[in-house]
């Protein structure tokens, strides 16, 4: 079906103005500026006035759980959770059962979405001490990238061996995505205060989640995936930054598609601080750790100057007994978020503090650009028409009535949020409306220009 988007508000390339945009075949075929005529036909329209179109946000960073942890989330569920908040296109985690580390599962994993999956898709290859030979294979015209955990999280893929390491780094295809903590001083840590929370009656202990994940975990481990890509030349985006000392390590002097060292961080490094554990307990425990009041100011400061380069929700869900069973060292880390990652970051532009373009241009433009995506990322003629339309003026309470992922529930329950997509489009389909989905179609596997 071809649509006409009339009357909307365009915020794309540094640009907010007033256009049409007519979707035929799956492709933006015309924007249509105000004032100027073009027949779209019998194209069905939607009538945009007073809200605004962006391209679709392209989330680099989830954990869709599947295959081998399905009670907890699937690759259909959150996928449908993806489109509500305007997400069109997602870059999923090797840290399901079994780890997807070897060409095989890969291919199991993209043949999975493509029966599934709302949104557009791809999946990282994960590494381990062991299988360079699977990196080797990798496409990287096919493969977003080759995930690296230098921290053991949920999974535990820890790559552990500095000569495994070495050839990672020089060897790798494509793009290297790295979760950064220092397994020693956490090792360290947990067990300085296994004794406290061995203690624990009626009082968690999840305030220790930032002592035990601390920031000098953080910069230790994400120093040395720096200075192994400066020292190889490989091409390295550190994943969910949470630390002030963490940004003196990137660069905000070259343009993103020049850069070999990036960055991205979280809607909720943003969002809570460490203060927010005693009212949110195992809500908001997740790796790296939520951290202290400053570090929250550093990271939006990075994001205004440009070290930061990409927004990723770290959508990562398990069952609320999972998080609220047991001590600190048996509660999950990780939460559900991908619903609403966009909404929370445009809360920023709500209070001034970044511009609707700023989080276009982190949450769609730079995934694009960083990961090479072929035609998506920007409203442009001739591209996938995937985009979001957004009621900047919808004041909501975020409940578990109207939580679609699996697990149905979120830290940010019970936050008033003052924006909500209304519409998304996927390759042309429009596949969320106003809080309901039309269903039929599914996604397309991500190309990349590399």
């Amino acid at each position: 079906m071809n649509y006409l988007i009339k009357n909307a508000t365009l915020v794309n390339e540094g640009q907010t103005f007033e256009a049409s945009v007519f979707v035929s075949d799956g492709k933006i075929a015309k924007i249509i500026k105000a004032g100027e005529d073009f027949d779209t036909g019998s194209a069905q329209v939607i009538d945009a006035r007073g809200k605004y179109l962006i391209p679709g946000v392209i989330d680099e960073h989830v954990h869709f759980r599947e295959p081998g942890l399905t009670y907890k989330a699937d690759i259909f569920t959150e996928s449908r959770a993806a489109v509500a908040g305007g997400v069109t296109s997602f870059m999923d985690m090797p840290n399901t059962i079994p780890p997807t580390t070897n060409q095989e599962l890969l291919q199991e994993k993209f043949d999975l979405a493509a029966e599934k999956s709302l949104a557009n898709y791809s999946f990282y290859l994960g590494a381990t001490n062991d299988n360079l030979a699977e990196i080797a294979k990798t496409d990287p015209k096919k493969v977003c990238g080759i995930k690296l955990f230098l921290g053991s999280s949920t999974g535990n893929m820890l790559v552990d061996k500095s000569d495994a390491l070495e050839r990672i780094f020089k060897e790798a295809p494509c793009l290297i995505a790295a979760h950064c903590e220092d397994e020693e001083i956490i090792r360290h840590n947990s067990e300085l205060y296994e004794e406290m929370v061995s203690r624990e009656i009626t009082e968690p202990k999840v305030h220790l989640h930032p002592k035990i994940r601390s920031e000098m975990a953080c910069y230790l481990s994400s120093s040395k995936a720096v200075d192994l890509a400066l020292e190889t030349n490989a091409k390295l985006h550190v994943l969910h930054l949470s630390t002030e000392k963490e940004l003196d390590l990137f660069r905000n002097d070259i343009p993103l598609e020049d850069k070999k060292i990036t960055a991205e961080t979280c809607p909720h490094y943003l969002r809570f601080s460490d203060e927010d554990y005693r009212k949110r307990k195992f809500s908001i425990k997740c790796n790296p750790a939520i951290k202290a009041e400053k570090n929250k100011v550093a990271l939006m400061e990075a994001i205004q100057n440009g070290l930061i380069d990409t927004i990723g929700s770290d959508h990562a869900p398990h069952r609320r007994n999972e998080k609220y069973t047991g001590n600190y060292f048996t509660s999950k880390s990780g939460f559900a978020s991908i619903q609403h990652s966009l909404e929370v970051m445009l809360e920023w532009v709500h209070q001034d503090e970044l511009t609707f373009t700023q989080v276009v241009q982190l949450m769609c433009h730079n995934p694009a650009i960083l990961y090479q995506i072929d035609r998506r990322g920007f409203i442009r003629e001739g591209y996938h028409a995937d985009l979001a339309l957004v009621d900047m003026s919808e004041k909501h309470l975020i409940s578990t009535a109207n939580e679609f992922t699996k697990c149905h529930w979120t830290p940010y329950k019970r936050e008033w949020m003052r924006s909500r997509v209304t519409h998304t489009f996927v390759n042309g389909n429009l596949v969320y409306e106003n809080g309901e989905f039309i269903e039929g179609n599914t996604g397309e596997r991500l190309i990349f220009n590399r």
